[in-house]
């Protein structure tokens, strides 16, 4: 017997095959088969000098970042701790001491 995917948006396991499409019975979501392979597929995050990045890694700042709607400024140097990779344009989350939360490009930082 194959295995299906469990649905995406309620993950039940009750999924089924219709052409091209898996769609869940139970919150009637379909999605496409593309879309699943895709969903299996590691997230692949590069730093600014080529090195894989991965959820939990420490990374430093390479360039001044001025945020946007304030004046606080992360500064050269500055140390990220347990980094954690999300789809996107800013595909770092993180916390920054003295600043909160907020996302990171990984073309401004280097893995520790």
């Amino acid at each position: 017997m194959s295995t299906l995917p469990k649905c995406p948006k309620c993950s039940s396991e009750y999924t089924y095959e219709d052409g091209d499409l898996y769609i869940c019975p139970e919150c009637a979501h379909e999605w496409g088969k593309e879309a699943a392979a895709a969903a299996d597929e590691k997230l692949v995050v590069r730093d600014a000098f080529g090195n894989l990045l991965s959820d939990g890694d420490t990374v430093t700042v390479i360039k001044d970042l001025k945020l946007k709607g304030s004046s606080l400024v992360v500064k050269v140097g500055t140390k990220v701790r347990n980094i954690r990779l999300v789809e996107g344009d800013h595909d770092i989350d993180c916390k920054i001491d003295g600043i909160g939360a907020m996302q990171l490009k990984s073309e401004f930082v280097k893995k520790a």
